[in-house]
């Protein structure tokens, strides 16, 4: 079940022509936010935006022509899906893709788009699994497994080949860890290719599922994550006992950590990364000592997201950086005053975003009101020479959070 580098040279040929050699580049920003030498591999500009086209391609070429004619199923979060539907449509395979309900819709249109028959069920990819594997015995589907597969894992290890040919001094590979596909056939490349280099896994905290696998740890799985394609609460059987051999350590990232992943290679690098694509730089964010220094390739694996969550991570970005700030001012209720407020807000260099009185908190004097200003600034010190400027003219201002309350 696990494949060979002989393997994954034959899975180069298969995919040639077929699935696009994506650019390996230097990132001096996130060497620069890391002090490590990072490399960035832009499996994000593939057609479906992910690497999952490697694998689904080898798995499906390696059928026979009554395999071919059965047709294919496969479950997803929607890279393998939109990966499947792809070459499917290509080879003239029916395909069959079971989705969770909770799938982006960015990644159920896509899918559809590319011609296959979309199913949506369950909560988790578990639920998805089993919905799938019914549809399977049920119509004599051929199953594509997004990662308990030889000939996938095969196809994803191209992916080092590549990395590793155009950046020879690579000694750390930084991985995002679903079911474990990725990572093992990227595992297995990688240590043929140079048997020093170092590889290491990145799990969301909230499904620690390889972490929990392979210390024998009992940490809970689920949850709403941004991270969906690697939401996978059971690893692969084929995938466990390679990443157990080669994999040095699996990282465990927050929501927060992967969210200003996100907003950096958007804001840095210009370019766009799904959670899960963004897990590896999430890493070296969560653990900098750990990889400063090194030179390390990072896999953006994904950029399948949806823009209302990339908005909106931006946004809080700039909260965390105290770039958008907002404050409550207790003020008498008298005509004029909110101008005074703006003005001295204007001098102090702040951009007002958002104003709203609060006249009914029973906190505040019958002739009062209570002023919430959301501001915009250059950094976090402006942010407190507005609040310092406020307090000067008699009108002290509380911080509050984005939701009303006020930061005790």
């Amino acid at each position: 079940m696990t494949p060979t580098i002989a393997d994954i040279e034959a899975a180069r040929t298969v995919i040639a022509g077929q699935v696009m050699r994506t650019p390996m580049l230097p990132a001096p920003s996130l060497s620069a936010i890391t002090g490590a030498q990072v490399f960035v591999k832009y499996e994000n500009l593939q057609v479906t935006s992910s690497f999952k086209e490697r694998g689904a391609l080898v798995k499906l070429a390696s059928l026979g022509e009554a395999e071919r004619a059965r047709g294919v199923i496969a479950m997803s979060a929607g890279n393998h899906a939109q990966a499947v539907a792809l070459h499917a449509g290509r080879l003239g395979i029916p395909a069959t893709i079971v989705m969770p309900v909770t799938t982006p819709f960015v990644k159920v249109a896509a899918t559809r788009s590319f011609g296959a028959r979309v199913v949506l069920d369950g909560e988790t990819l578990a639920e998805a699994q089993a919905r799938a594997e019914a549809i399977q015995v049920a119509e004599g589907l051929v199953w594509v497994h997004p990662y308990d597969d030889p000939h996938v894992m095969a196809g994803q290890g191209t992916i080092a080949c590549e990395m590793l040919e155009e950046v020879p001094d690579l000694d750390m590979l930084v991985i995002p860890v679903g079911g474990g596909g990725l990572i093992g056939g990227n595992a297995v490349a990688a240590r043929a290719m140079k048997p020093g280099i170092t590889i290491v896994g990145v799990e969301a905290a909230l499904y620690p599922s390889m972490w929990n696998a392979l210390k024998g740890g009992d940490r809970p799985v689920g949850g709403p994550t941004l991270a969906e394609g690697i939401a996978v609460k059971i690893v692969g059987r084929s995938t466990l006992p390679v990443v157990r051999e080669l994999v040095s350590d699996i990282v465990l990232v927050s929501e927060s950590e992967l969210e200003r992943a996100v907003n950096l290679y958007l804001t840095r690098l210009k370019t766009i990364a799904e959670g899960a694509g963004a897990a590896g730089l999430a890493a070296m964010l969560a653990e900098p000592d750990r990889f400063r220094g090194r030179t390390v390739g990072l896999i953006l694996c994904g950029g399948n997201i949806d823009p209302r969550i990339l908005a909106s991570i931006m946004v809080r970005e700039l909260e965390r950086e105290e770039r958008i700030v907002s404050f409550r001012i207790t003020i008498p209720d008298r005509p004029g005053l909110l101008g005074t407020v703006a003005t001295l807000l204007g001098r102090l260099g702040a951009n007002i975003l958002e104003v709203e009185h609060r006249r009914l908190f029973l906190d505040t004097p019958a002739k009062g009101t209570k002023l919430d200003v959301t501001v915009e600034t250059r950094d976090a010190e402006h942010a407190r020479e507005i609040e310092a400027g406020l307090a000067a003219e008699g009108l002290p201002a509380v911080r509050i959070e984005t939701g009303g309350g006020e930061v005790m």
